[in-house]
């Protein structure tokens, strides 16, 4: 007869066990929203089960997701606040996440979903429905006393961050915001919104570094993508644009003391109907700010008012304009390679 092998030790058994959770095979904690009471009705206020979602899989040791099944969720303002106790969250959602009709239950707040301090949270899939229209309506009107209006999705002070395959409709102002944050990378976005949708920008990164977005496609009534101050190592490459203003750096120069823009990269982007192609825009006052570094390689235009923009004398409105000479330091070392603007007639 054989003999059995012998048996291991406790400490090789202590070893596989700890190879064995780190290993990328080990299955994440499973959370679906539906287990703390979401209902995917369209009507139901779900907030307080994402939030309880949220907080399970952030408490958790090891990776966790948290599922969003098909249907329509209605939300009020949801904060994912952070730092959580693993690096690896997958937010993956199939259905549609629709904020409040009446604008003004989001209107006055700054954001309607927000990450803050997270760290390693990938957000996959799914429709954010920001129900705009009618704030829209109301400063369109000009008769004042609008609110506002929230940012759809922003993520804040935050690093190892990746949204892909996110769609963002009709958001009360910017769609996407990514503020303070460090190696973000957004694949297969689509962002849209009517022409005339005031402050609706695409997506906007200010603050921070190492932040990429490929092949996406945006369609709002104001810059697809802004660039503002304190924003370096920008990489963006396979964006169809339009309509909207085009892809802005700026404004800069809005106070004394202000972070600059640098490297910045836009390439193999299409701009379709826009009122601006590429455009850096300063506030004439003197300031610290400045942009240097930034290249624009193949780009194609088609029916595009302003191609290429740069003015240094921003005053949208032409309301309480400084008037001041322009003294940014800033120094403009721009590439603008193989651009190819097209007429449509």
């Amino acid at each position: 007869m054989a003999s059995l092998p012998p048996p291991m030790s406790p400490l090789l058994l202590t070893l596989l066990s700890i190879i064995f959770l780190a290993s990328p095979s080990a299955k994440a904690a499973q959370f679906s929203v539906l287990s703390y009471g979401a209902k995917p009705d369209g009507k139901t206020d779900s907030t307080k089960a994402f939030a309880a979602a949220w907080s399970q899989a952030c408490a958790s040791t090891g990776p966790a997701t948290i599922s969003v099944p098909k249907g329509s969720f209605s939300l009020r303002q949801v904060k994912f606040q952070g730092p959580c106790k693993n690096n690896a969250i997958m937010v993956r959602i199939d259905g549609t996440l629709v904020a409040p009709s009446n604008y003004g239950v989001l209107g006055s707040a700054q954001n309607w979903l927000i990450f803050e301090h997270v760290n390693g949270v990938t957000l996959s899939g799914g429709t954010l429905d920001g129900q705009g229209a009618g704030l829209w309506s109301c400063k369109n009107s000009g008769k004042g006393h609008c609110p506002k209006g929230a940012t759809s999705l922003e993520f804040s002070n935050s690093k190892n961050i990746a949204i892909t395959g996110l769609a963002s409709l009709n958001s009360q102002m910017f769609h996407i915001v990514i503020n303070g944050c460090q190696n973000v990378k957004l694949q297969g976005v689509k962002v849209s919104a009517d022409g005339n949708s005031p402050n609706t920008d695409g997506i906007h990164v200010q603050s921070s570094t190492a932040v990429t977005i490929l092949n996406s496609r945006i369609g709002t009534g104001d810059d697809c993508v802004s660039i503002g101050p304190g924003t370096s190592n920008l990489w963006i490459e396979n964006v169809a644009c339009g309509p909207g203003h085009g892809i802005s750096i700026g404004s800069l120069g809005k106070e004394s003391q202000e972070a600059g823009v640098r490297d910045v990269t836009v390439k193999t982007t299409t701009f379709t109907g826009t009122e601006n192609g590429l455009r850096i825009k300063t506030w004439g006052r003197p300031s610290s700010g400045f942009a240097t570094n930034i290249l624009f390689q193949h780009i194609v235009m088609n029916n595009v008012k302003n191609p290429i923009l740069i003015d240094q004398n921003y005053c949208p409105g032409n309301k309480n304009c400084p008037g001041q000479v322009r003294q940014i330091y800033c120094l403009y070392t721009l590439s603008f390679h193989q651009i190819m603007k097209v007429r449509l007639t």
